[in-house]
């Protein structure tokens, strides 16, 4: 069984869509350990709740952003990790993190890469009128919300909507692909080379595996 440990840093809906994933054997993986660098994430509740233990890391208990990635890095290995899974986890991580983990390093970001890459990404898609919106898990690079993208999933925007009705429509796909992600890389079917996501030794295209219509 493969060992998954999740950074998180609020709700952790992503995190609980893993965490069922697991139990219902979808993924064949055990998740190890819940991280976050809130110590009231909510997601830490769900953890505990699925008896997985859940750690909290606190960046004003560190002099830089290198001191608490290298402690924070330093306990993620305790669980010897294969796969490190970023479920709303709001910092940005340091090249050390990045290169410690590169290649087993997962991320889900809230729209249709590379478009509106950092925060308030559904705000802007309403802003900019956009009729369609949408979730991509990627591979994570050096690049903010800039490495390559393994799944994405679309969803309409009508008119009127709020940012509220947009973030749910986007949960909601998030929830289902997520784990579906997971699960390939798990299986070993997934993996980044040549900067590129390669499903079943098949280089995927920039907006990364897209089922047959």
């Amino acid at each position: 069984m493969k060992n998954i440990v999740v950074l998180i840093s609020g709700n952790g809906s992503n995190l609980q869509a893993i965490i069922d994933a697991c139990k219902q054997k979808k993924i064949n993986g055990t998740l190890r350990a819940v991280f976050s660098n809130k110590a009231d994430a909510f997601g830490l509740e769900r953890a505990r709740e699925a008896d997985i233990p859940a750690h909290a890391l606190e960046a004003s208990q560190f002099a830089s952003r290198e001191a608490f990635d290298r402690e924070l890095m330093q306990e993620i290995d305790a669980y010897a990790p294969d796969l490190v899974v970023l479920a709303g986890y709001m910092r940005i991580l340091s090249p050390a993190f990045v290169a410690r983990y590169a290649g087993r390093l997962l991320n889900i970001h809230p729209s249709l890469l590379p478009k509106y890459p950092g925060l308030y990404t559904h705000r802007q898609a309403l802003e900019n009128g956009d009729k369609e919106h949408g979730t991509s898990v990627h591979f994570v690079t050096d690049e903010l919300d800039g490495g390559p993208v393994i799944l994405q999933a679309k969803v309409p925007v009508f008119e009127g909507d709020s940012e509220d009705d947009v973030t749910e429509r986007v949960q909601a796909q998030e929830h289902a692909i997520y784990p579906l992600v997971v699960s390939w890389f798990v299986d070993g079917r997934l993996e980044m080379r040549e900067g590129a996501a390669w499903l079943d030794g098949v280089k995927l295209p920039p907006q990364g595996y897209a089922a047959e219509e």
